[in-house]
């Protein structure tokens, strides 16, 4: 079986806390942090008669601008290039810790009153600066928001609250229900069920399970005013536009999350894995899409490029696919076997095991791994994951790591196909630079425009997964035409007054 040990295998919390955000491993060779916000711009600064109402309605309430800043870094590239060099990125802010659905209404309470911004926070994992707050105001903490509320057994739906962590999620789930929710990110130990909701997040076995929103059965939402609402509650309907799928992916700019109520999944107990090796992308991108237009929706089915090939399985004259689904025997050894047949035709047999192995242990250094690349106080790396046509990925692939590469300072493109569907796929991108210290910000911007300006020429899709903060925030526009529009137009019914994590979406701050 895969999910239940193999998936976590590779992932090290080292010494920080279970159920706690872990601080960024650049935090710690940070010498200054006296200089000018990094993205704050007219930060709002809260005060006293406001402060004392927080502090009287809040378990904690956080001022000093070191705690500030710490409670409030972020593992995005960009927080980083700027405070490495002694900007931190957001200095102005009080943090808010809060425990309870009536404490969240609280203090939206506070902040309508008052005409405070309120940003969201939780695990911090976001790799996009989702949850920076750029117009300073009260960051507020859910992260003791984390019970557990009630299990459904029948229906297989579990109760939490927003600030669970995903590893103690998912522990107690399998532990205590023999049940999983098969939601397995990268940074399922450091970010939360909250979380992953509202940045519509992706795990490693999506295509078995499906993506965040699709395990959402339910949830309840405190809106700007402070009121409480209930979304969802239904496993399909025909009463108007479904409002759950409105607030999933809107990155607190609509309302705060508390509670959410998610579909499980029975342990599997059974699990396979091949592995084929590709002359081409392209070629294996065609396999792909086969196994998926033929009926099987293997839980892993991800193929990676020369580069990430050499670097993950040291096959750099190959473009692997690994395959590997979990579940009853016989839909598994079905899905496996329609895979094996379409990979027969063009790819080459590889030693299952040993790719699976490699995976498991491997599959973090691919990204933003500075693994098999020189790395001198100027490198930057990062990744970015988006999802277009099958008809169109080929040459997305092709251009975009062409793009990367074209842009002065670049060391190495890649890409490896993470998620995949009937009409199409995900391609997750890795950008690597190497620079002069000072030119970091100037690289990366130009990467990420080089990157985006093949992905708005395709029509395909800016994020798959990460979701959007204050990265893609200038590529929304063009991206969405029209609809932008209507995006606007639902922030200014729900939240008049922009006080819901202003700044994110490409909305206005």
């Amino acid at each position: 079986m895969i999910s239940k040990e193999a998936v976590k295998r590779g992932y090290n919390r080292g010494n920080y806390v279970v159920g706690a955000p872990t601080q960024p491993g650049y935090a710690a060779g940070i010498e200054k942090v006296g200089g000018e916000a990094y993205f704050q711009k007219d930060a709002v600064v809260v005060s006293a008669d406001v402060l004392a109402q927080l502090a009287a309605a809040v378990d904690e309430l956080v001022t000093e601008t070191a705690d500030v800043i710490a409670g409030t870094r972020d593992w995005w590239a960009g927080s980083m290039i700027g405070e490495t060099a002694g900007t931190p990125a957001t200095p102005t802010a009080v943090i808010a810790k809060v425990s309870t659905t009536e404490q969240v209404q609280a203090v939206m309470r506070i902040a309508d009153a008052a005409n405070v911004p309120v940003t969201v926070s939780a695990g911090r994992s976001n790799v996009t600066g989702s949850a920076l707050p750029v117009r300073g105001g009260i960051v507020l903490d859910v992260c003791e928001m984390n019970k557990f509320v009630s299990f459904d057994e029948a229906s297989q739906i579990v109760e939490v609250e927003a600030g669970m962590f995903g590893d103690i999620f998912e522990e107690m789930v399998q532990k205590d229900f023999g049940m999983t929710m098969g939601h397995w990110p990268s940074s399922y130990a450091i970010s939360t069920v909250g979380g992953w909701v509202a940045c519509r997040g992706a795990g490693q076995l999506s295509t078995r399970y499906g993506k965040i929103e699709d395990m959402v059965y339910g949830m309840d939402v405190v809106l700007a005013d402070g009121s409480l609402i209930t979304v969802g509650e239904t496993s399909a309907a025909a009463v108007g536009p479904d409002l759950l799928q409105l607030i999933i992916g809107s990155e607190g700019t609509l309302g705060v999350i508390t509670t959410v109520r998610l579909k499980l999944h029975r342990l599997p107990d059974y699990g396979r894995a091949i592995a084929y090796g590709f002359a081409s992308f392209a070629d294996g991108l065609e396999a792909c899409r086969q196994i998926m237009q033929q009926g099987a929706n293997p839980a892993a089915l991800r193929l990676y490029d020369n580069l990430e090939s050499g670097l993950q399985f040291d096959l750099a004259d190959q473009n692997v696919l690994l395959i590997a689904d979990e579940g009853a025997q016989e839909i598994v050894d079905a899905v496996l076997a329609i895979s094996e047949r379409v990979c027969a035709e063009t790819g080459a047999k590889l030693d299952d095991a040993v790719i699976f192995e490699r995976w498991l242990d491997t599959r973090y250094l691919t990204g933003k791994s500075a693994e098999g690349f020189k790395r001198s106080p100027g490198f930057v790396a990062d990744t970015l994951e988006m999802t277009g046509r099958w008809r169109d990925l080929p040459a997305i692939y092709d251009e975009v790591v062409a793009a990367i590469n074209a842009v002065p300072g670049t060391l190495a493109g890649s890409a490896h196909q993470s998620h995949a569907y009937v009409d199409g796929a995900c391609l997750y991108f890795s950008l690597r630079g190497d620079v002069a210290v000072d030119e970091r910000a100037a690289w990366y911007r130009a990467a990420w425009d080089a990157a985006n300006a093949v992905i708005l020429k395709h029509n395909a899709t800016l994020s798959h997964h990460h979701g959007v903060g204050l990265l893609r925030a200038p590529y929304m526009e063009e991206s969405l035409g029209a609809g932008f529009a209507v995006l606007r137009a639902v922030k200014a019914a729900l939240d008049p007054k922009n006080l819901l994590n202003p700044g994110k979406l490409g909305l206005e701050a």
